[in-house]
C-alpha cells in the first residue's frame, strides 16, 4: 500500500491552501514516504520552529524522506538543505507544480523569487477539501509589491499575482459542490488582488461575483486585508450580502504615525480608526481583530502608549501580537534596537489588553443569536469569529442556536432543534 504524503504546515492560510495542493500533486506523482514541512518566514520564531519540527521528525521517522518548502525554504534554501534531515529544497514556485513531485532530480529546487514571479504557471490544480479544516480555504493572491521595511515575505513570494476570477469561481464552485458552508479568501496581500489583471479589476468586485454566482454557499469569509487598500464596492458587499461574515482581521501593526511611517505602511493611524467605525457604520455587528508589532525599532514609551490606545480605539476583539523580530536584509534589521526586556513587557501589554478586549466582547454575546459553523475538537465558530463550544456535535455543520454564556474562553450556544 502507498504511504500517505505528510505535509507540516506553518504560517498563513495561503500556506494551507498550498499544502493541501503539495498532498494531491505529490500523490499524483506517485510519491510515498514523503514529509513535507511548509514553512513560514514571517518572524525568526516561525523558522526556528520549522527547524525544531525537522528534527523531531526525523528522529521519529529516520526512514522518512523530508522535503522542505515555503516561504523560508526560498528565502533561506543553501540553509535548509545543509540540515542532514533534510533530503530536498523546493521553492514556493515549484511547490505547487505537478512536475515537481514527479521526481527530485536535485537536492534544492529553488527558482530565484524574481523569475518565479515572472514564470508563466500552470493553474493551481482544484482542490476538493483542505484536509483536516472544515473551512475551505482559497487562494486568490499571491506575493506583494510593497516594501515594509520589516518584511521579507516579497523575497520569498516575490510580486503581486492574482487568480483570475474565473479561476477563482471555478474553484470556490468545486468547494461548495463538496459541501462546503464556509469559503475563506486567502492571499498575501488579498486587498491588491486584481490589479494585475486585465481591466484592474478590485477585490470588492470578486466578492459579488463568488456570492451571485453561488447563491447556496452559506457564508463566504475574508482573511487579512490593509484597510487603505479596500475599495468602496468591498465595503458596500459588507453593508448589503449577509453572507459574507462580518469579521475582519486587520494588518494595522502599530497605533504611531511615525512608527507607521517608519515601517513604510501605507495608512495612518487616524485611516485605521475611521474605516472600523465607518464599516461598523455600514455593518453593526463588525468584528476586528489585528495584528500589531511591539517594540519596532525606535518606538518609545508614548509611541508604545498609541499601539495600546489603538485596541479600544479601533475596538478590537482578536489580537495577534508579534514582538519585534529584526529579518535579515530588511531595512528594519539595521535600525536602532528597542531593549529586548523593553520589547517583551510591550508585548505582555499589548497581549493583556488584548485578552481583556476579547473578554469584553464574549460577554457582549451572550444572548445574541448566532450562526456556527461547527469543526473539529468540539469547538465551531460564529459568523463573527467568535469560538463557540460544540461538544458531541460533528463538523461541518452550520447550525443556528443563541450564545447561553461564556466557557474558558468560549461561548456557550443552546442551538435550536
Amino acid at each position: 500500500m502507498t504511504e500517505k504524503v505528510e505535509v507540516v504546515t506553518f504560517g498563513c492560510r495561503l500556506n494551507l491552501a498550498e499544502s493541501q495542493a503539495i498532498r494531491d500533486l505529490a500523490a499524483q506523482g506517485g510519491e510515498s514516504g514523503l514529509v513535507v514541512v511548509n514553512t513560514c518566514a514571517v518572524t525568526a520564531e516561525s523558522t526556528r520552529q520549522a527547524r525544531q519540527a525537522i528534527r523531531r521528525l526525523k528522529r521519529e521517522r529516520p526512514e522518512a524522506r523530508i522535503v522542505v518548502t515555503g516561504c523560508a525554504a526560498q528565502i533561506e534554501p543553501e540553509s535548509f538543505a545543509g540540515m542532514p534531515e533534510v533530503a530536498h529544497v523546493m521553492g514556493n514556485a515549484e511547490k505547487t507544480r505537478a512536475v515537481s513531485w514527479s521526481g527530485f532530480a536535485r537536492r534544492i529546487n529553488v527558482a530565484p523569487v524574481a523569475e518565479a514571479s515572472r514564470r508563466d504557471n500552470a493553474p493551481a490544480p482544484v482542490l476538493s477539501a483542505i484536509e483536516g479544516h472544515t473551512r475551505a480555504f482559497l487562494a486568490v493572491q499571491n506575493g506583494c509589491d510593497h516594501s515594509c521595511t520589516f518584511c521579507v515575505i516579497p523575497a520569498g513570494r516575490g510580486g503581486s499575482r492574482s487568480v483570475t476570477p474565473e479561476a477563482a469561481l471555478a474553484q470556490a464552485k468545486k468547494f461548495a459542490e463538496t459541501g462546503h458552508k464556509e469559503i475563506v479568501l486567502t492571499g498575501v496581500d488579498l486587498t491588491s488582488w486584481g490589479q494585475d489583471l486585465f481591466g484592474a479589476p478590485r477585490l470588492g468586485a470578486l466578492v459579488r461575483l463568488l456570492l451571485r454566482e453561488l447563491p447556496n454557499l452559506p457564508r463566504l469569509r475574508l482573511s487579512s486585508i490593509d484597510c487603505v487598500e479596500s475599495d468602496p464596492d468591498l465595503l458596500a458587499a459588507f453593508a448589503e450580502e449577509e453572507r459574507l461574515a462580518p469579521y475582519l482581521h486587520l494588518s494595522l501593526q502599530s497605533g504611531d504615525d511615525l512608527i507607521l511611517k517608519r515601517m513604510k505602511r501605507r495608512h495612518s493611524r487616524a485611516d485605521s480608526v475611521a474605516f472600523c467605525a465607518e464599516l461598523r457604520r455600514l455593518r453593526p455587528d463588525m468584528v476586528f481583530g489585528a495584528d500589531l508589532i511591539a517594540g519596532f525599532p525606535t518606538e518609545d514609551d508614548a509611541m508604545a502608549a498609541r499601539s495600546l490606545a489603538l485596541i479600544e480605539d479601533c475596538g478590537l476583539s482578536f489580537l495577534h501580537v508579534f514582538p519585534f523580530s529584526p529579518r535579515p536584509g530588511t531595512p528594519a534589521a539595521r535600525m536602532p534596537r528597542v531593549a529586548p526586556e523593553l520589547v517583551k513587557a510591550r508585548a505582555a501589554q499589548l497581549r493583556e489588553a488584548g485578552d481583556k478586549a476579547f473578554r469584553h466582547h464574549l460577554a457582549a454575546c451572550v444572548g445574541r443569536s448566532l450562526s456556527v459553523l461547527t469543526e473539529r475538537g468540539g469547538m465551531g465558530r460564529a459568523q463573527d469569529f467568535t469560538p463557540v463550544r460544540t461538544p458531541g456535535l460533528a463538523p461541518g455543520l452550520l447550525l443556528s442556536g443563541r450564545a447561553s454564556g461564556v466557557s474558558s474562553g468560549a461561548l456557550e450556544v443552546s442551538f435550536s432543534s
